[in-house]
């Protein structure tokens, strides 16, 4: 099996990675799967420790022994064709299993659904998933039914051709109307698991319009050109206005409770794979948006 990794894998050791990506197998096996070449990184052989690149690509075959259980869970699916399709992802919900968890994902929903009718570009465990969302943040999300129409929009989200559109509430009120953040993002490296503008992170470009005022916090639309880990989140911390309940990101529990940020991919436009047609989807705000809403305009 080869595996091409994409920017969001960027700077992971190979082991840790692998380990993420088979929750099976211990990192113990994994390392030694790696020191005896049965791993391969571009035709070479690396040590476990090597920090992963963009496009790397990793050749290996691990014994895969509990399978991604397919799970009956309800799909909200927006659009579809032979090719692909575009599922409103609920808040809460991984896009994929993790090293601890292997249930309740939209992977598994997904297999539930098309069985292994999907692409596996990316390998079982992420079978049809061309990009991500975080766990708390909900929206539109593409997936693949084939490698081709994988490699297809993967292409075009490579070279910003995909516009992705997001709505959140963020603290304290913002002055500007239209304005955009050019920072780069780069891997804390005191927090592996939390993202951070560094000078020598990777370049990163949100774009924001302010939609509504309100007296301590603002409702912004983001559009993203470049697609890093966290990046609204991160951009939004960076100008000291983290997104509403985002306590990852510094911006504490507001009055009104949420499963986390108040952020929503709601916008989506790409061009439909194999032809020149523009697909454009847009759903209403989510349930925490309107609830953090009815709030503040209250």
């Amino acid at each position: 099996m080869i595996i091409r990794t994409d920017e969001n894998d960027e700077n992971k050791r190979l082991d840790s990675y692998l380990t993420e990506i088979t929750p099976n197998i211990s990192r113990s096996k994994i390392q030694n799967y790696i020191k005896s070449g049965s791993i391969k990184i571009n035709g070479n052989i690396k040590k476990p420790s090597y920090c992963l690149k963009e496009n790397d690509e990793i050749d290996f075959e691990i014994p895969q022994e509990i399978p991604v259980p397919p799970q009956n869970i309800r799909l909200e699916i927006v659009y579809e064709d032979e090719n692909m399709l575009v599922v409103n992802k609920p808040s809460g919900m991984l896009t994929h299993p993790t090293s601890t968890e292997r249930e309740n994902t939209l992977v598994n929903a997904l297999l539930c659904r098309y069985g292994e009718n999907l692409s596996d570009i990316n390998g079982s465990f992420r079978r049809g998933i061309v990009h991500r969302l975080d766990r708390n943040t909900s929206g539109l999300l593409m997936v693949a039914k084939i490698n081709p129409a994988h490699e297809f929009l993967a292409q075009q989200i490579k070279n910003h051709t995909i516009t992705k559109k997001y709505l959140a509430v963020v603290k304290g009120v913002i002055e500007q109307d239209e304005f955009e953040i050019n920072s780069p993002i780069g891997r804390n490296p005191n927090q592996p698991h939390k993202m951070m503008v560094r000078a020598d992170g990777k370049e990163s470009l949100t774009k924001v319009k302010v939609l509504e005022r309100f007296k301590e916090h603002t409702l912004v639309e983001l559009t993203l050109i470049t697609g890093r880990t966290h990046q609204i989140r991160v951009h939004l911390k960076s100008i000291n206005h983290p997104v509403y309940n985002d306590t990852l990101y510094g911006a504490g529990k507001g009055k009104v409770k949420t499963d986390e940020q108040v952020l929503q991919s709601y916008f989506l436009s790409f061009t439909k794979p194999f032809g020149n047609e523009i697909i454009e989807l847009k759903i209403e705000p989510d349930e925490k948006i309107v609830k953090v809403l009815k709030y503040l305009r209250g």
